[in-house]
């Protein structure tokens, strides 16, 4: 069955609720971070990239696609494709819960969206309080741009390219 004869079989996508980012003017998007967990860890990512959040959609998987792609949503008439970040971080799959959420972003005028295992805020992290320098070298290192500090809040701050680099093909983002 094809991705549309799907989309056709199950209708339209429900339109549940979803959060749009609004932000004031004397807000610095530049040092904005949208922070959300997966496991035990709590990650962020530029709020520039971030488009909206949406609750869990039926996903139609692809064959031959990335381990950590779960396949595709259709996003209000919008065929986006999802990736699991606790699969692309090598962690084991767990099953969605009411907080599991699609982080949908915008990389280079490409839509994707990120299941996390749920959000938390939005923090301003100036580049002074990210600290580079901390690097482990370990599995998923090299998509992490630094950690960055606000108050008593710590998080990873991914980098989403390096992240989505290698893992969708033009056939799943057109």
């Amino acid at each position: 069955m094809t991705v549309n004869q799907e989309f056709e079989r199950n209708g339209p996508a429900l339109e549940d609720e979803y959060t749009e980012l609004v932000f004031r003017d004397d807000d610095n998007v530049d040092d904005m971070y949208l922070t959300f967990g997966v496991a035990t860890e709590e990650y962020g990512i530029g709020i520039g990239y971030v488009t909206e959040i949406v609750s869990m959609q039926h996903i139609v998987q692809l064959p031959e696609s990335a381990p950590s792609i779960k396949g595709v949503i259709n996003l209000r008439g919008k065929v986006i494709p999802v990736m699991d970040l606790r699969l692309r971080f090598g962690l084991p799959p767990k099953d969605y819960s009411e907080r599991t959420v699609i982080i949908v972003l915008s990389v280079n005028d490409v839509p994707v969206g990120l299941v996390v295992d749920h959000v938390s805020e939005v923090l301003e992290i100036p580049p002074a309080q990210i600290d580079t320098a901390v690097q482990t070298g370990g599995r998923g290192a090299s998509m992490i741009r630094g950690f960055g500090k606000q108050a008593n809040r710590f998080a990873a701050i991914v980098d989403v390219e390096r992240m989505l680099d290698g893992q969708l093909t033009s056939r799943q983002v057109h």
